[in-house]
């Protein structure tokens, strides 16, 4: 796993230790906020601000299904 994203109020149980903060994306329906994580080996901020483009994508589709956002989003790149 290169990236992730999880949810805020999550990260201290959820994130591996050695995995580096990139950003955070709030959803702009619900509020949720997610930090971006990349592994010390993938470290890129242009593809963290890629990352974020698709997190907001994929948390925009979820409300339009109705699914509730996972407390764990990889990241496909």
């Amino acid at each position: 796993m290169k990236a992730v994203a999880i949810k805020k109020d999550l990260t201290r149980a959820k994130a591996t230790a050695d995995f580096q903060a990139m950003g955070v994306l709030r959803c702009d329906t619900c509020g949720d906020d997610f930090v971006i994580y990349h592994s010390p080996a993938f470290v890129d901020r242009s593809a963290a601000d890629r990352q974020a483009y698709w997190l907001e994508k994929v948390l925009a589709d979820e409300h339009e299904r109705d699914k509730k956002h996972a407390d764990r989003i990889e990241s496909p790149d």
